[in-house]
């Protein structure tokens, strides 16, 4: 990335801190952000991230230390301060109005006029497409927000903020919900935005973008600075071990028994496939075993797991759970038959947001928690405190509404809910998506010890190094097929990208 340290820094954090009552959620951290670079900011959830991310958007200011624009103290006392300093924020989940059109969102309460003071929307689209141009994107400009992918409607705050000569954007996890691509894309949009001066400060779990796209880490832990370095000097280890204090390893324990003896096949897969999406699909997962679907986003994995669970109808082949055949589409069936899957999408499909942690974690029991028809609030609490012990879910109280939890405890929710069904296949899609290293490690403790204890699992994963962690068998997919089968001794990671490209035929 291009950038020097010889300038000075465009906006410097000088030992900030920010406390909510007793908790100091920020203690003493400085942070420098130089104009051309591209800084990342990694640590566990509640390292103090999100702390320094509202401060610099306004929304709360430090109670100690200061922040400095080119070199002077500027006060963020609101986020109309932190946009007039030239301070854009662009979140994982931006929140456009939907019924408006791009250029409408950008130019928002600013607005070009014409004769009469009508607003001119040629001129407004027009300068949409100017700034998209600048940014090497396409995008209509007169095309409402509503149904933009994720990824379009971060382009379009990135081009708001530009439409304001903002020289400071702060990407919080803007690739958490993005296909590889379009993650891709935004990394050449970053690039871009860095050679034209701005700074950039980037927020993710994920180590490979970390040191392909930054120049410079800055790691977090309970609030106080680790450490601020270039990225050349640091490996992934390095930065683990500043994070959480352990290797690299420990974040894919193996709990002894775990694929070591695997018992009958509990899952038989056979000729399962739904017309243009895949086909052919066969496969079995056995009693203690995990076994790992890997390819490319877009090579039918999630598709494949859904119809084996039955939210979506398959039209070729069957699905057998101990011998017995299920239904096709029927997710009742698959649950009664002793499936569980834990989705890919989190807070959409795995947990009502409005609803609080305890009848999140109940929702799969509530038949069995009613009498005469009525639920029991008392044994709902019992049950819920159980699960959330056995799962170590922390929270702040059962009746918190479940937005309240970090993405870990999220999960790590999700997977109690289901636990609580007593399944014999347990179906994870992304198990560890969008949360932070520590959180990973838990949940891959929590899913290595299921197998162990008997449990067969299934896993979807695009992080590689993962797949190749945690699973037994490694199952790749491309364009709709199962391209490979690999045992756990033969996976690696380019056996495994060589499959899912097609460069080269892989067999076990």
């Amino acid at each position: 990335m291009a950038g020097s340290a010889i300038a000075p820094p465009l906006l410097h954090l000088r030992d900030v801190t920010k406390s909510f009552g007793p908790v100091a959620a920020v203690r003493g951290v400085s942070l420098p952000l130089y104009p051309g670079e591209a800084h990342a900011l990694v640590g566990e959830n509640g390292a103090g991230k999100s702390t320094l991310v509202k401060m610099l958007a306004g929304v709360h200011r430090p109670d100690a230390g200061h922040v400095e624009l080119d070199g002077r103290p500027v006060a963020l006392a609101d986020p109309a301060a932190a946009r007039a300093a030239g301070i854009a924020v662009i979140h994982q989940e931006p929140t456009l109005f939907p019924d408006l059109t791009v250029a409408e969102n950008i130019f928002m309460g600013r607005q070009p006029t014409g004769r009469l003071g009508r607003i001119d929307r040629a001129a407004m689209e027009g300068a949409a497409a100017r700034l998209f141009a600048r940014l090497g994107v396409a995008l209509d400009p007169g095309r409402q927000a509503r149904g933009l992918s994720i990824a379009d409607q971060q382009l379009t705050e990135i081009a708001k903020a530009l439409s304001v000569d903002a020289r400071v954007f702060v990407m919080d996890e803007p690739t958490a919900a993005l296909s590889g691509i379009e993650a891709e894309r935004l990394f050449s949009v970053t690039r871009g935005l860095c050679e034209r001066g701005a700074a950039v400060l980037f927020i993710s779990h994920r180590f490979e973008e970390v040191f392909a796209l930054c120049r410079r880490v800055t790691v977090l832990r309970d609030g106080r600075l680790v450490s601020t370095g270039l990225v050349a000097d640091v490996t992934v280890d390095t930065v683990v071990r500043r994070m959480v204090g352990r290797e690299v390893s420990a974040l894919y324990p193996r709990e002894p028994g775990a694929g070591a003896a695997r018992g009958e096949v509990v899952l038989d897969v056979r000729g399962l496939g739904r017309r243009g999406v895949f086909e052919d699909i066969s496969f079995t997962v056995r009693a203690g075993e995990i076994v790992a679907l890997a390819g490319l986003v877009g090579a039918g994995r999630s598709e494949v797991v859904r119809a084996v669970f039955g939210v979506d109808r398959h039209d070729a082949g069957e699905v057998r759970v101990r011998g017995r055949r299920l239904p096709p589409g029927s997710p009742a069936a698959a649950v009664a038959a002793g499936l569980a899957l834990v989705p890919e999408d989190r807070r959409r499909q795995g947990l009502v947001m409005e609803l609080s942690v305890q009848r999140n974690a109940a929702l799969t029991r509530l038949r069995h928690l009613a009498r005469l028809g009525l639920l029991s609030a008392r044994r709902e609490r019992r049950f819920a405190a159980e699960w959330a012990g056995r799962l170590r879910v922390r929270h702040g109280g059962l009746g918190d509404p479940v937005g309240t939890l970090s993405g870990g405890n999220q999960q790590k929710l999700v997977l109690a809910k289901w636990l609580a069904t007593g399944p014999r296949v347990l179906i994870v899609d992304e198990p560890t998506r969008g949360i932070d290293v520590g959180s990973k490690a838990e949940v891959h403790r929590i899913i290595s010890r299921l197998a162990a204890e008997g449990l067969a699992v299934l896993m979807v994963s695009s992080e590689l190094p993962e797949v190749l962690g945690m699973a037994d068998r490694v199952l790749v997919m491309r364009e709709g097929r199962i391209t490979a089968e690999l045992p756990r001794a033969e996976a690696t990671e380019e056996s495994v990208m060589f499959a899912a490209t097609g460069q080269r035929e892989v067999r076990a």
